[in-house]
């Protein structure tokens, strides 16, 4: 998101809020990157502290002067406890409302949600729609769900925009990922795998699978975010048309030359297949995602599709698998296939 808002907005200044223990590793990689550093300011403190973690000073600056917020920090990994994901996801939004109430140059608030706020609701989804009954089937549903709802309640006094991504995947140009999660599991697994040893796909695999690239969600948002019409609106950055589950593993098996995975096989089987060793450890146990593996749900992004107009559009899944199975590829030594510790997802 910071490289887009760089290289779209070339006269914009940016400060970056970066928790103390990652202020060092954040300079290293901005310079690593070549950032030009006199657009960048690194600001150290925390979403679930109060003004922010800033001194008074900086915090009285930044108020003074912040005319777009990108709210992105959030717990997503299902291992850290219900209490963090709580208080970064939830308090995070709350403090970030609170920041932005006082910011006398505020433009716009983008708020970054997910399309699974939804939680196990099926069939068509559409942007307006929040609170439907649907059941939220862990920590992460339900807080990304409760900060959506705070960020709803402050519409009416503030400019803020929501972005629903699905399966966010890598850059559709360069396949880049900085970890391996929920699909990539799975698409590992397959170029890892043995010829003659095919995948297990729990389920019959013919419901949509929603993966975006990351380049479209940040072209999108920033996109969005620049127009006067799109505050007081929520907007899912999804594919349109996505392939089935079944299809796009099949897809990555016949680019690498590997037998097509095997679909049908009942959930409980799959996930009693899964902690065999060696399989285990080359899916790392998706749990999250195999439980979404065979849900219908269409996330309808008529808003997103209006707001974005012709001129960009979320790339097919088959015009990039070759990028991200490449990546994988020569990441295989040294990319992170580990879960995240707990530490690294926090805000």
């Amino acid at each position: 998101m910071l490289a887009t808002i760089l290289e779209r907005s070339t006269d914009a200044r940016v400060r970056l809020l970066v928790r103390p223990d990652h202020v060092d590793s954040a300079s290293r990689h901005l310079d690593d990157a070549g950032v030009d550093r006199d657009r960048v300011m690194l600001l150290s403190g925390d979403v679930v502290s109060v003004d922010l973690g800033l001194s008074g000073t900086e915090y009285l600056d930044l108020i003074a002067h912040t005319t777009d917020v990108f709210h992105i920090a959030s717990i997503w990994y299902l291992g850290v406890n219900r209490k963090q994901t709580r208080a970064v996801n939830v308090l995070g939004a709350r403090n970030v409302l609170d920041a932005a109430s006082e910011m006398k140059n505020l433009r716009r608030l983008n708020h970054f949600s997910t399309a699974f706020v939804a939680g196990d609701r099926t069939g068509v989804i559409m942007e307006e729609e929040l609170d439907e009954g649907q059941r939220l089937r862990n920590a992460y549903e339900e807080t990304k769900h409760e900060a959506e709802r705070l960020m709803r309640r402050a519409m009416s006094s503030l400019p803020i925009s929501v972005y629903r991504p699905s399966i966010i995947v890598g850059d559709s140009a360069t396949g880049e990922i900085d970890k391996l999660a929920g699909p990539y599991y799975l698409m590992s697994a397959i170029v890892m795998m043995p010829p003659n040893i095919p995948m297990v796909l729990p389920g019959r695999g013919d419901k949509p699978l929603n993966m975006v690239p990351i380049d479209y969600v940040t072209e999108a948002m920033w996109r969005i975010g620049e127009r006067d019409d799109t505050a007081g609106r929520t907007f899912h950055l999804c594919d349109p048309n996505p392939l089935s589950a079944r299809k796009v593993f099949e897809l990555v098996a016949e680019r690498v030359g590997k037998r097509a995975p095997i679909s049908g096989t009942p959930m409980r089987l799959a996930r009693l297949l899964m902690r065999i060793p060696y399989v285990e450890k080359l899916t790392r146990s998706p749990r999250q995602f195999l439980d979404d593996f065979n849900q219908l749900s269409i996330y309808n992004s008529m808003h997103t599709l209006d707001a974005i107009g012709d001129e960009l559009h979320c790339p097919p899944f088959p015009s990039y698998v070759d990028q991200l199975i490449d990546y994988i590829r020569a990441s295989d030594s040294n990319l992170d296939v580990d879960m995240p510790s707990a530490e690294e997802m926090l805000g």
